[in-house]
């Protein structure tokens, strides 16, 4: 423990918690900070100017980004016939109907995305306390209730990441690993950002995106100065 405190302060130093640092400098800090022996991952977080506490400041969608994201995703599909063959085809790695559903209720849940066509979701929708908490259930919103299944699958393991804002007004994120090149995961926070500036709800008034920060799995916090990464985002 005494270790970990002493690798924690040391990493916060140089990092001014006060200070928005333009994307490419608060990446260089990140990766500067990103001192343990794995692949940590890259996150981001995002303050928004919303209440989800109202249906019309609701903030959910997904984004693809353009490097992947580094993670190695488990793809389930509900579906049947023609569009089950066309999902393993894409590369899914769980594909069932009815007895998905039973597996998926005694517990069994071998996938990090879920994917549906419309006709299951009579189905998958007895499934809702099991899913749900676990962010899982299928939504034509962010593109996993979808007759386009094989190009769902693809786009799941590609490197889709699907957002939604909590309580507190706060979205977080996956965006790559610190192996990337400050390029790519540039690229990538931008794409991610983009997306959720153009998922503004119509009940959001004043300053919408009100404070971006980024951080490695075991790294400090970095904050991002959102014009930099976004022009009239905030």
């Amino acid at each position: 423990m005494a270790d970990n405190g002493k690798r924690i302060r040391a990493a916060r130093n140089d990092v001014d918690r006060e200070k928005a640092y333009p994307l490419e400098e608060a990446l260089k800090l990140l990766k500067e900070k990103a001192s343990v022996k794995f692949d940590e991952t890259v996150d981001i977080a995002m303050n928004l100017g919303v209440d989800p506490k109202h249906a019309d400041q609701m903030v959910r969608g997904v984004c693809n980004l353009p490097k992947g994201s580094g993670r190695t995703v488990r793809v389930g599909v509900f579906a049947r016939g023609p569009k089950a063959d066309e999902a393993k085809a894409a590369g899914a790695d769980v594909v069932g109907a009815e007895d998905l559903v039973e597996e998926v209720q005694k517990g069994n849940i071998d996938f990090d995305r879920c994917i549906a066509t419309p006709d299951m979701m009579g189905l998958v929708g007895r499934l809702g306390k099991v899913l749900g908490p676990r962010g899982l259930m299928p939504n034509p919103r962010v593109g996993t209730v979808t007759m386009d299944v094989g190009e769902a699958v693809k786009s799941a393991k590609g490197g889709a990441v699907e957002f939604r804002v909590e309580k507190a007004g706060i979205i977080h994120a996956g965006v790559g690993k610190a192996s990337f090149s400050d390029g790519d995961l540039a690229e990538n926070i931008r794409a991610f950002v983009d997306a959720v500036h153009r998922a503004k709800p119509t009940g959001a008034k004043g300053s919408y995106i009100k404070k971006i920060s980024i951080k490695s799995s075991m790294g400090p916090g970095v904050k991002v100065d959102s014009s930099s990464v976004l022009s009239g985002s905030a």
